[in-house]
């Protein structure tokens, strides 16, 4: 009886989401306790705490009602993003492998793109500051002259995300398309085997600077330090988060532990060939990455200043450099 529940494919894909996200909700508090905290010579919190008593505090906290000129749509965007990250990861599984629409390269940076257009959207339906509207048209620049640009308080992060998701994400993808040179597939099914037969992706010249511009563009969709320029703390605004409560601010902090596990699994099928499953031994090494990732991100962002434009920039047009060279080497 045990063995046929553990046969059927769409069992197995439910008890690796739970799994995966039960160990996704830990991974918030290592960053926090066992990097930062040491980094910095502090305590820090205990190792649940922002993975999993922060959502639970939320979800008992009085729900704020925003100026929105959509707001079915606003509160409904956090659990959009989640519900994306969850696609991408049944994507990455084997059993999803039989749906060739869904398991390929194109499907998960689908995905991953509409979770950064949710950003932009997040920034540009909000209408308020901490919850409350301006008695006046909070314009921060521009004058009465004429032909004069006009910016408000809630477009900075709208703004912002939208620059993300033209030129900041894009060593990201490039570093997502680099195993196709080797497999010559876009499909998740023949990279995993390419890789099974000739070994892992990583491991070639190609493969090890493709993975350093994954590692970047993990951070840059993270939004982590340096790269956090849609939500800067030192801004007047902490971007398009700002203004979700309750709730829908629990959903948010489940979804950025979730994500940095997904990361880790796309990480483990393109440059290790080994998809997420319970039912095999692989997915040790997929918890294994994706801890790695947290702590080479926690280390980085511990010591790293918040970047502008100035410094934004170069990086990403270095790293897309590197992405591009990594592609050719590839072909070659």
């Amino acid at each position: 009886m045990f063995e046929n529940i553990l046969t059927n494919p769409i069992i197995v894909v439910i008890l690796t989401i739970l799994v995966c996200f039960i160990i996704s909700t830990l991974l918030p508090g290592i960053e926090r306790k066992y990097i930062h905290a040491r980094i910095q010579q502090r305590i820090g919190p205990i190792v649940i705490a922002p993975g999993i008593m922060a959502p639970i505090k939320f979800m008992f906290k009085e729900n704020v009602e925003v100026s929105s000129p959509v707001p079915g749509l606003y509160k409904a965007l956090p659990i959009i993003c989640f519900i994306v990250v969850l696609c991408v990861l049944i994507a990455l599984t084997p059993q999803a492998y039989q749906i060739p629409a869904l398991a390929s390269l194109v499907a998960v940076v689908g995905f991953l793109k509409v979770e950064e257009i949710c950003y932009v959207l997040m920034g540009a339906l909000s209408k308020s500051v901490m919850s409350v509207r301006m008695p006046f048209p909070d314009k921060i620049k521009g004058a009465a002259h004429n032909n004069s640009n006009l910016s408000f308080i809630e477009d900075i992060s709208a703004r912002r995300s939208l620059r993300m998701i033209t030129y900041g994400s894009f060593p990201l993808y490039l570093a997502l398309f680099a195993p196709i040179t080797a497999a010559r597939s876009i499909f998740l099914q023949d990279i995993v085997a390419y890789q099974q037969a000739n070994g892992p992706f990583l491991f070639t010249v190609s493969g090890g600077i493709a993975a350093i511009v994954f590692f970047i563009g993990y951070m840059i969709i993270l939004n982590e330090y340096p790269f956090s320029i849609i939500k800067a703390k030192s801004d007047v605004i902490e971007g398009p988060y700002m203004e979700y409560a309750a709730k829908y601010r629990a959903v948010v902090y489940l979804t950025r532990g979730f994500f940095m596990f997904v990361l880790g699994c796309v990480f483990s099928v393109l440059f290790i060939g080994v998809p997420p499953t319970i039912m095999s031994l692989g997915f040790l090494l997929n918890v294994l990455v994706a801890l790695i990732f947290v702590f080479m991100m926690g280390i980085f962002s511990a010591f790293a200043p918040v970047f502008t434009n100035r410094q934004l920039l170069p990086t990403i047009l270095c790293t897309t450099l590197l992405g591009i060279l990594a592609i050719v080497l590839g072909l070659l």
